[in-house]
This record gives structure tokens, sequence and C-alpha cells, in this order.
């Protein structure tokens, strides 16, 4: 139900509950009736619009969950300020119409209380719209990040799984393994962790920096065996910075985007630099910008614009950022 019609149906409603709990119905005249419910709608829009303009000032105010108890204190006491001062303005203005003499103290009282209930009606019913805006907000948030994380473990899963990967590691296999060679079982222990990692990360909206970066490490330990010194790695990160969250696979896939479109030869070594920020509250990864002329295909960016939907849905303190500075490209993810 829109604004508009709430207000169009609640009025009137709640304006004829409020007269018969003061038993109007109980007169006989029919136009006095009608005179009484017209004097039900007046008190019922005033109560309505000044509780409605209130409660829409606060919830600017005072927006996130763990404000609510904050607001609902505030609203309970402007509501009834608003009720007292309503009451009191508008019983002296009909007493004098209709009686000639002031509201008295009981009179002001009864009606006070009767006024705050179809108060309370008004403020549950916008309060109770938020509450199922908040949380269909939430559901809607959780289900997309559930489906950019899939997404992003789908990728890293075919990334995996891509035959150019596949080929250039069985080749690097069969060059390590021969008898009693020990590099050959290292090799084959980090494919494992690869996708050991990729499989635990399935189903979590983030991880510690920690894990996440033993994962890169254990990623990139696979193509230094494949490019050897061609790829120069540098990992500088504040222990401070390793409690912090990100989500998973993010980090690898900046990485896995250098290696994929970026030359890495003995003539222009590929350098890849992982830094924290100095309040460690940033990651950022940065490479040489010598983008491959033969082939790849040019990347599309779907996979740096799913990263930034993610951190968007996990609500980060500040946003991605990406631009070239110096002639590398760098990437910047906020830590959680």
């Amino acid at each position: 139900m829109n604004e508009r019609r709430l207000l169009l149906f609640g009025i009137p409603v709640i304006a004829t509950l409020a007269m018969l709990m003061r038993g109007v119905s109980e007169l006989p005249m029919l136009p006095t009736l009608v005179v009484s419910w017209l004097i039900s709608v007046v008190y019922t829009v005033i109560f309505w619009l000044s509780n409605r303009a209130l409660w829409f000032a606060l919830i600017r105010r005072f927006p996130d969950v763990e404000q609510t108890a904050h607001r609902l204190w505030r609203l309970a006491l402007g509501s009834l300020a608003i009720g007292a001062a309503a009451t009191l303005l508008l019983g002296e203005a009909l007493h004098w119409i209709f009686y000639q003499n002031h509201i008295c103290a009981d009179q002001f009282w009864q009606e006070l209380a009767l006024n705050m209930v179809p108060t309370l009606v008004v403020q549950l019913i916008y309060e109770s719209r938020h509450f199922f805006e908040q949380w269909k907000t939430n559901l809607q948030r959780a289900e997309q990040l559930a489906r950019a994380g899939t997404q992003a473990q789908l990728d890293a899963l075919q990334s995996q799984l891509d035959p150019h990967f596949l080929f250039n590691n069985l080749n690097t296999l069969s060059a390590l393994i021969e008898p009693g060679n020990a590099p050959a079982q290292q090799f084959v222990e980090q494919l494992a962790d690869v996708y050991r990692y990729v499989l635990q990360a399935q189903g979590q909206a983030t991880v510690p920096l920690a894990e996440e970066l033993a994962f890169v490490e254990t990623y990139l330990s696979l193509h230094k065996a494949r490019f050897r010194d061609n790829l120069v790695v540098e990992i500088a990160v504040l222990p401070a910075a390793l409690a912090r969250r990100v989500a998973p696979l993010s980090v690898q896939l900046l990485v896995e985007n250098a290696l994929k479109h970026n030359v890495a030869s003995r003539q222009h070594p590929l350098h890849l630099r992982v830094a924290t920020g100095p309040a460690a509250d940033s990651l950022t990864v940065a490479n040489t910008l010598r983008p491959r002329t033969a082939g790849l295909a040019p990347g599309t960016g779907t996979g740096l614009a799913n990263v930034r939907r993610r951190y968007e849905l996990l609500k980060a303190g500040h946003t991605m950022e990406v631009h070239e500075e110096n002639g590398n490209f760098v990437v910047q993810i906020p830590l959680l």
C-alpha cells in the first residue's frame, strides 16, 4: 500500500474508531453523528500528519537497526508532547465553540488518553512498514551476495579448469616429476590446496585476510613454477590487517587478472605487489601494465565488476578503486 492510499484509507477508519471509542454512536441524531465524525477526522488528520512528520524526521536521524531503541524512545516522547499540545489546543477550541468555556483537567487527561490510542496505531503502522522494508532489503542483499559469491566461486573453478591452465600446469608437472623429486610433490600438494580452498570458501560471505593471502601465495607458487624469474611478487601486509576480512577469492581474482592479461617474460618481468595501506583498512594489488598483444582475448571487466558488487553488498566502508599509476594497474579493495 503506497503512502496516498494509506492516508486515504487509514484516516477515515481511525477517525471512525476514535468516534466509537468516545461512545458517540449512541447519539440519536444523524446530523450530530456527522458533525462528530468530521471533528474526529480533523483530530485524526492533525495527529496523523504531525506524528508522521515526527517519524520521518527521526528515521532520517536514526536510520540504522542498532539505533532503533534511541528512535523509539524519542518517538514515544515526541508523540506524547504532540498529543498533549494538540489535545489542549483542539479541546480549548471545541469547548469555546460549543460550550463557551475552557476544558477542565479531567477532560484533558481523558481526551489525551483517547488520542494516544490512534497515535500509537499510526506509529505502529510506520514502524511496521519500515521494519518490513528493512527485512526485505536485507533479504535481497543476502540473496544478491550469495549469488555474487557463487558466481565468483564458479569463475574461480572455471579458471582453474580452463584448458590453458591445466595444460600449462601439466607440462610443468611432467617436467618436475622424477624419482625422489621433492618439487614435484610440493607442486601437486599446492595444486590440491588451491582446489581445497575454493571448496572451503563456498557459502562464506567473508574470510580472514590471513586465509586469503595464504591461498594467494599458494596460487602464485604454482605460477612461479612456470614463470620462474619472469614473475616478481612482493607481499607487504601489516600484521594488524591479517585479522580483517575480505570477500573470498577476491584477492585471487585480482592476482589472476594481472597474470592473465599482462606480459611476463625475461625481457619484461611482471611485477606484482600486494600491500596494505598505512591504516590497515585497505588492500592494494598493483602490477606492471603491459597488456598482451596476442593469445587471450581482451578482458571484459566482468571479474572486477563482480568484486566491486560483492563489496557493495557487504556494505564496506569505502568502495573499490581501480586506476592506472606510473605504468601500473592498481586495484584497491576495502578490508572489512
